[in-house]
C-alpha cells in the first residue's frame, strides 16, 4: 500500500538537507555558477520524480508548485538550525559563493516561518487537494505570505549592505518571486465555495450600521491605527526630520535603520501597499455586499502575519547587531504594536469568514444555510 501523496511529498522535501550536506563536501560545487546551475538542476530533479511518481493522479498544476516549494523551505529551515548553532556543516558554502544574506536576523526568522507555516499549509493543501476538497482559502492565506516575503527581500538584498556581494545564485529567486503571482491569479479565478445564507439573514444584517455593530467598528478603529502606524513608520526610515521620528528610530526601533535594507523596504510595502488596502477594508466593513473582502483579507493575513513575524524576530534576534535591536526597556511598546500589527488582519479575516452575511449578494429566498453555493 503507497503512502499519501502528502507523505511523499514530506519525505521527497527530507532530501533537502542530505544534499546540501553533500553539496558542502564537494569543492567543485563551491563556485559560484556551480552553486546556480546544481540548484537548477536539484529542483528540476525534483519536478521530475514528483512527476513520474504521481503524474496520473495529478489534475492541478498547483500540486507541483506546492511540492517544489516544500523542498526548497526545507533548505531554508536547515539555514535557520545552523544559523542559530543548533546543526553545521550544510550551508557554509552557500553563504560564502551563493547568498551571504540570508546569515541574517531577517533571512533567519524568514526561513523558519517557511519551513513550518509554509510547509504544514502544503502538505495540508495536498492533502484535501487529492480528496477533492477546496483547499482555495489555505492557497490565497500561502500567496499573501509568499508574495510579501518576496516584494521585501529581493529590493532588500538589491538597496541593502548586501547589494554588492551579489552572486549568480540570487537570481534563483527568480521564479520563486513569479511562481506566487501566477498561483494567486490562478487561486482568485477559481469559485468561492461559501454556505448559502437566505436572504432575510443577508437583509438583516446589511441594515446595521457601523455603530450597531461593535465588533466591526472595533476592527475598524484596529485598522485606523494600523494606517497611522504604518505611515508615520513609512515617514521614520524616509528620514523624517521631526522630532518625534528621530526618538522612535533611535530610542524605539533601532532596527529599522540596519543597513541589511529589510526592515526599510518592509516600512516602505507597508507605506505604499498595505495602507490602500488597509483603507478599502475599512471601506468594506462600512459598506455591505463587498464580496471581495471574504478573499482579500485572507490574502492580506497571510502577507501581515508572515512580515510581522520576520520583523520582530530579527529585531530581536541575536544575529541582528546590538545597537539595532529593540532596547530592553522599550520591548513591551514597540513589541505590542507590532503584534497588533500583525493581529488586525487576521481577526478581520477571522470575522468575514466567521460571519460573512454581511459581505455577500442577496440571495433567492427559499434557500438554507445548510446548502453550499459558489460564488
Amino acid at each position: 500500500m503507497r503512502p499519501p501523496v502528502e507523505v511523499c511529498v514530506f519525505l521527497l522535501s527530507l532530501l533537502a538537507p542530505g544534499v546540501l550536506y553533500a553539496m558542502n563536501n564537494i569543492p567543485a560545487l563551491q563556485e559560484p555558477l556551480p552553486i546556480l546551475g546544481m540548484g537548477m538542476v536539484v529542483l528540476g530533479s525534483v519536478l521530475l520524480l514528483l512527476h513520474l511518481t504521481v503524474r496520473h493522479k495529478v489534475k492541478d498544476p498547483l500540486f507541483y508548485v506546492f511540492a517544489e516549494f516544500s523542498f526548497t523551505c526545507m533548505v531554508g529551515l536547515t539555514n535557520a538550525f545552523e544559523q542559530d548553532g543548533f546543526i553545521s556543516g550544510f550551508m557554509g558554502f552557500y553563504l560564502k559563493m551563493g547568498e551571504p544574506h540570508l546569515s541574517t536576523a531577517y533571512a533567519v526568522m524568514m526561513s523558519y516561518w517557511e519551513g513550518v507555516v509554509h510547509v504544514v499549509l502544503f502538505l495540508t493543501m495536498i492533502h484535501r487537494m487529492f480528496k477533492g476538497q477546496s483547499y482555495r482559502s489555505l492557497g490565497l492565506l500561502w500567496a499573501g505570505s509568499s508574495i510579501a516575503h518576496q516584494i521585501v527581500l529581493i529590493p532588500g538584498v538589491v538597496v541593502g549592505k548586501y547589494a554588492s556581494n551579489i552572486r549568480p545564485a540570487f537570481w534563483r529567486n527568480t521564479p520563486f518571486f513569479l511562481v506566487p503571482f501566477w498561483a494567486a491569479s490562478v487561486l482568485f479565478s477559481r469559485p468561492r465555495e461559501t454556505p448559502v445564507i437566505t436572504a432575510d439573514q443577508i437583509a438583516m444584517e446589511q441594515k446595521k450600521s457601523l455603530l450597531f455593530r461593535p465588533l466591526d467598528l472595533l476592527l475598524s478603529l484596529l485598522l485606523l491605527g494600523a494606517m497611522a502606524f504604518s505611515v508615520f513608520r513609512g515617514f521614520v526610515v524616509l528620514d523624517c526630520p521631526l522630532d518625534v521620528c528621530f526618538t522612535y528610530i533611535y530610542q524605539y526601533e533601532p532596527y529599522l535603520k540596519d543597513p541589511v535594507g529589510f526592515p526599510r523596504v518592509m516600512m516602505l510595502v507597508y507605506l505604499f501597499y498595505a495602507l490602500p488596502l488597509l483603507t478599502v477594508f475599512i471601506y468594506g466593513l462600512k459598506t455591505p455586499g463587498c464580496s471581495w473582502m471574504l478573499d482579500w483579507t485572507i490574502f492580506f493575513a497571510g502577507a501581515m502575519a508572515q512580515s510581522q513575524w520576520c520583523h520582530i524576530g530579527a529585531s530581536l534576534h541575536s544575529r541582528t547587531p546590538f545597537t539595532y535591536r529593540v532596547p530592553a526597556d522599550k520591548w513591551w511598546p514597540v513589541i505590542t504594536l507590532n503584534v497588533l500589527l500583525a493581529a488586525a488582519p487576521s481577526l478581520l479575516a477571522l470575522r468575514c469568514h466567521t460571519n460573512p452575511a454581511y459581505f455577500m449578494k442577496p440571495v433567492p429566498k427559499g434557500q438554507t444555510n445548510n446548502e453550499k453555493k459558489k460564488n
